[in-house]
């Protein structure tokens, strides 16, 4: 799995999903571009050093993030209080990219845990 294939899997999304993956992949890979990129789960991930510290999924009406950690869910709470969220994930609008400093808080935290 590579960086083609989740270029292959962002592409299929119709807009504004597509846009919007594409928005959020180059502001993780700008954070951290050691970021190796996988398709696992039917969905968009990346790995550091071998493990998973990022997901990006879409679906019907949404795109959900998932930082691959309850942790960083849980110290992120406040921030994230506007988003439908479960255990380890949370629901993005479809049209509006996350911001570059929440993904940074997000991708931070998970980096921290496994570094």
């Amino acid at each position: 799995m590579s960086a083609e294939e989740v270029t292959a899997y962002i592409e299929a999304q119709s807009e504004p999903t597509r846009s919007t993956l594409e928005t959020m992949r180059k502001t993780l890979l700008e954070i951290e571009p050691n970021l190796e990129q996988v398709i696992a789960w039917k969905s968009a991930m990346f790995k550091f050093n071998g493990k998973f510290v990022a997901g990006l999924c879409a679906h019907k009406a949404h795109i959900s993030y998932s930082p691959q950690s309850a942790d960083v869910m849980t110290a992120l709470a406040d921030e994230l209080a506007d988003f439908v969220v479960s255990k380890s994930s949370f629901q993005v609008a479809m049209d509006e990219p996350l911001s570059k400093p929440l993904l940074t808080k997000l991708l931070q935290g998970r980096l921290a845990e496994v570094s």
